[in-house]
């Protein structure tokens, strides 16, 4: 069975973690699937927005603990594989900020450990009211480390320490209150309401949408000073493209743009 399954429409990308049994756990071969269909979204001109979602009974459960522990046992071996393992799943999971499309993850059911990592590391979240989240680890003595990357980049830090010390499960409403989904709606609703976000942003012109995403993360990384004069240059590569001025033009006619 694949790990994943794809299906594109309305220039959305609909990519669907299919470990159901494993409940999608992010083993090496769902880091490597997911690895590979981000870097072939990076040039893709197509697709303007991408969802990510998981089959089954949850999101994302997280490393898968039995390869972790095979791992950790081999002989002269162990650190390394471990090693190689998180420095994976990072690279993965920095790969969804460096792309041009908007991520917007689909969760139900459960997104905990390095699965609530990815659903931080996603621009975008709409949830299930009945899903949970949390970074558990330290329920069997594993803090969620690299987790925390992600998470103290989506919620303020004691609400995020809270969560990496207790362990304790959040509803979708706690999470929408501290920061990490956008949305939570009632789970018949999920597909259908993460669509029309998807849509809406579909409609947006790709290049400002790009460029846009770029900035964001970037400039949180700044000094104010420096954020104004990265984002300001932004401001006029933006301007001076020529879907740029098709848009304004039609504003200012009171008329659609025509992006075609």
């Amino acid at each position: 069975m694949p790990h994943l399954t794809r299906t594109d429409a309305d220039g959305i990308a609909h990519i669907e973690m299919t470990m159901p049994e494993r409940l999608n756990a992010l083993s090496d071969g769902m880091i490597a699937a997911l690895q590979d269909e981000f870097d072939g979204l990076m040039n893709d001109r197509e697709t303007r927005v991408v969802v990510l979602s998981g089959a089954g009974k949850g999101f994302c459960a997280g490393h898968n603990l039995k390869e972790m522990q095979a791992a950790r046992q081999a002989e002269d071996a162990g650190a390394a594989a471990l090693g190689d393992l998180f420095d994976r799943c990072a690279t993965m999971m920095k790969t969804l900020q460096k792309l041009p499309q908007p991520v917007i993850a689909q969760t139900h059911g459960v997104a905990v450990a390095a699965g609530c990592q990815l659903v931080a590391s996603c621009d975008l979240a709409v949830a299930a009211d009945t899903c949970r989240f949390g970074v558990n680890g330290v329920n069997i003595g594993l803090f969620c480390s690299t987790p925390m990357v992600a998470l103290t980049r989506n919620l303020g830090r004691k609400a995020a320490f809270e969560l990496l010390t207790t362990g304790r499960l959040i509803d979708a409403a706690e999470a929408k209150t501290l920061g990490l989904i956008n949305r939570a709606v009632p789970e018949a609703d999920l597909a259908e309401e993460t669509r029309a976000l998807a849509l809406t942003i579909a409609s947006k012109l790709p290049v400002a949408v790009k460029t846009g995403k770029q900035a964001f993360y970037e400039q949180a990384q700044m000094t104010t000073a420096d954020a104004y004069a990265y984002t300001g240059a932004r401001m006029v590569e933006n301007m001076l493209e020529a879907q740029t001025n098709e848009g304004i033009t039609a504003f200012l006619e009171k008329r659609k743009p025509d992006w075609s």
